[in-house]
């Protein structure tokens, strides 16, 4: 499988609503590398890498969130594969 990273920005209802914490979960349980952080403008931001088609069905997911999200909207960029390994919360 192709490798690939993409960073993500989330917009809508997706912070204090444990949004970071099932990021991070479910990038764990689909092996995947990266991070994900809260941004000041009160959207998520991630980046995933992986193989393509675990990094899309990850961004699907992000599209509909844990169940107290509303997600508005959902940019992606491509992104560097990040170096270090695992998948980490920053912040």
């Amino acid at each position: 499988m192709l490798e690939t990273a993409i960073r993500v920005v989330i917009e809508g209802r997706v912070q204090g609503v444990w949004f970071r914490g099932w990021t991070a979960g479910e990038a764990k349980r689909l092996n995947l590398r990266g991070w994900v952080r809260n941004l000041a403008d009160g959207s998520v931001e991630a980046v995933f890498a992986g193989p393509a088609e675990i990094v899309d069905k990850m961004i699907n997911a992000c599209r509909k969130g844990p169940p107290a999200a509303r997600v508005e909207a959902l940019t992606q960029y491509p992104a560097d594969v990040p170096e270090e390994a695992g998948f980490r919360a920053i912040g």
